[in-house]
């Protein structure tokens, strides 16, 4: 893959950490209050249910259990360990907590997917998480042992998802939307009994309610989640999960344009540093996309072969 093509599947990859970075606010100012749960399942259920019937497309042999875990490991346990450090921490101890993703990326994609682990892969992980540091830490932020396990299991079940997602790819004949289906579906089933145990229903939903929920679905999930697997087809796995870091950065930004949050330069900076990383991680030049030394054609080329029908969402 030329060096224009990878920046064009990057820059639209980062989109969907940039609308994830949406959610708090969509969360305070248009869902009921105290609900994460029934904000993820709904995000979660009714989009992957959608894209099951649009494209009537069911995992086929080992696919069940494959597109089980990956639902799992991407959708519902990062959800529910996200939502519960989101409890037990301050927003942006959790947020820096969580920022040891791409590190976690770094140590299993050299294990299982073979790829080298270069200096400038450690420097990058180094100067991301000092920028998350200096933009989202605030000062006399409390440490909860529960909220600091939550978020490294968030952490590790979402970079376990981004590594088994490169290595496993798509099966054949198998398009872009019902793969993203199928991990939606199995997710939002996994948090649908956690929910109703935990929270229950509303009694009654808003239309601000109702549009909120909307663009969870649609945009935070249906979407996003298929730039995001779509991303992971091209792009290699640090690479790409380096991009997740737009997700605190456009929080920030968003409270400091809707919310009246304070920018300080300290911020800016930290801003500035995760930018920087990201760049630095993200390949360069051709065959910045090649297959990896002596892994399986399958998934490499299965995702070249199928560029054209990836563009569209067919299966």
């Amino acid at each position: 893959m030329s060096g224009g093509r990878t920046a064009r599947t990057s820059a639209l990859t980062v989109l969907a950490p940039a609308v994830w970075g949406s959610t708090y606010l969509i969360t305070t100012e248009f869902l009921p209050p105290d609900r994460p749960l029934l904000a993820s399942t709904l995000r979660a259920l009714p989009a992957g249910l959608v894209l099951l019937l649009f494209t009537r497309t069911l995992p086929r042999g080992g696919w069940w259990w494959r597109a089980a875990v990956l639902g799992v490991l991407n959708i519902g346990a990062f959800f529910y360990f996200l939502f519960l450090a989101a409890y037990h921490l301050p927003g942006g101890v959790a947020a820096l907590v969580m920022s040891v993703q791409p590190m976690i990326v770094l140590l299993l994609g050299s294990v299982l997917l073979k790829d080298p682990v270069r200096p400038a892969h450690i420097g990058a992980c180094l100067l991301a998480a000092t920028g998350v540091a200096m933009l989202v830490l605030q000062p006399h932020a409390g440490l909860d042992g529960v909220g600091v396990a939550a978020g490294l299991l968030g952490a590790l079940s979402m970079a376990s998802g981004i590594v088994l997602t490169k290595k496993w790819g798509r099966p054949e004949g198998v398009g872009l939307l019902a793969f993203t289906g199928w991990q939606l579906t199995v997710g939002g089933l996994v948090l649908l009994p956690v929910t109703l145990l935990g929270e229950g229903l509303p009694d009654h939903l808003t239309r601000a309610n109702a549009g909120g929920f909307l663009y969870l679905g649609v945009v935070g999930a249906l979407i996003a989640y298929a730039l995001w697997f779509r991303g992971l087809s091209r792009l290699p796995a640090l690479a790409a999960s380096f991009l997740s870091f737009a997700s605190p950065l456009c929080a920030t930004v968003l409270g400091h344009l809707f919310l009246d949050q304070s920018l300080r330069p300290q911020q800016l900076l930290g801003a500035a540093a995760v930018v920087g990383a990201v760049v630095l991680a993200q390949p360069r030049g051709r065959g910045a996309s090649a297959a990896r030394p002596g892994a399986s054609p399958t998934a490499y080329g299965r995702s070249v072969t199928r560029l054209g029908r990836d563009e569209t969402g067919g299966s």
